[in-house]
C-alpha cells in the first residue's frame, strides 16, 4: 500500500470548517467549534504516537455528534476532516477503514449541502481520492480526485487550501506550470477569520514552491 501513508502531507491542512449552526447557535459554539479547534492543534503541534492517541480521541467525539446530528452537513464535514487526519497519521492498512468512513460522511455531507461546506467537504474528499490505493484494495480514483479539487476552487476561487490542494493533484499529473500557478495564488489566497490553519498553510505553499522552483 503506497500510497495511502504518512506521503498524504496535509490532506486536511487548512481544511477548517465555515461557520454554521449544529441545531441551535450555542450546539455550534459549544460543541463543534471547539473541537475543531482542538483538531488543529493535533494537525499542526503534534505528531507520532501522540498525535494518534489525540486523533483517536477526537474521532471518538465527532462520531458521537455525528449520531446527534445525523443530517448536518457542519458536523459531516467535521468528521470526514478529523477521520482523514487520522489515516493520514496512522498510515497502512489501518488508514483504510478511516479513509472509506471520511468518505462517507464526506459525501453524505456534500448530498445535504451542494456547496460543501463552502468547499471544504470538496478538499479533503478529493485529496481522499486522490491519495486512496486503487481498485480492488480501495476507492482510490485521479480522475475523480481531479474533479472534486476543481470543484472547490469553483466554489472558493481565493482559497488557500483549495487552490493549493489542486495545486498538488496538477503536479502529480504532471502538469507543473499550471501546478505552479495555482500554488501561487494559494500564496496570495484569501485566509478565513479565525483560521489560525489557513496562514499555516499558507508557509507550507511558499516551501512547497521553494521546492518546486
Amino acid at each position: 500500500m503506497p500510497r495511502f501513508t504518512k506521503t498524504m502531507m496535509g490532506i486536511t491542512a487548512g481544511v477548517v470548517l465555515s461557520a454554521g449552526l449544529i441545531g441551535s447557535a450555542a450546539a455550534q459554539q459549544n460543541e463543534l467549534f471547539p473541537l475543531m479547534q482542538r483538531w488543529g492543534n493535533v494537525e499542526y503541534e503534534m505528531q507520532g504516537d501522540a498525535q494518534q492517541r489525540a486523533f483517536e480521541s477526537l474521532v471518538k467525539e465527532v462520531d458521537a455528534l455525528a449520531q446527534r446530528y445525523p443530517d448536518n452537513a457542519h458536523v459531516l464535514t467535521a468528521q470526514g476532516v478529523v477521520l482523514a487526519s487520522y489515516a493520514k497519521a496512522k498510515g497502512g492498512l489501518g488508514a483504510l477503514d478511516l479513509a472509506k468512513q471520511a468518505r462517507k460522511a464526506l459525501e453524505r455531507a456534500i448530498q445535504i449541502d451542494p456547496q460543501g461546506e463552502n468547499g471544504s467537504a470538496y478538499v479533503t474528499l478529493g485529496a481522499l481520492y486522490q491519495h486512496a490505493p486503487g481498485w480492488p484494495i480501495a476507492f482510490g480514483d485521479d480522475d475523480k480526485a481531479g474533479e472534486l479539487l476543481k470543484r472547490a476552487v469553483e466554489i472558493r476561487p481565493d482559497g488557500i487550501d483549495t487552490n493549493f490542494y489542486y495545486a498538488q493533484y496538477l503536479e502529480d499529473q504532471g502538469q507543473h506550470a499550471e501546478a505552479r500557478q495555482y500554488a501561487e495564488r494559494a500564496v496570495e489566497g484569501q485566509a478565513r477569520k479565525g483560521r489560525a490553519s489557513d496562514e499555516a498553510l499558507r508557509q507550507e505553499v511558499r516551501q512547497w514552491l521553494a521546492r518546486h522552483g
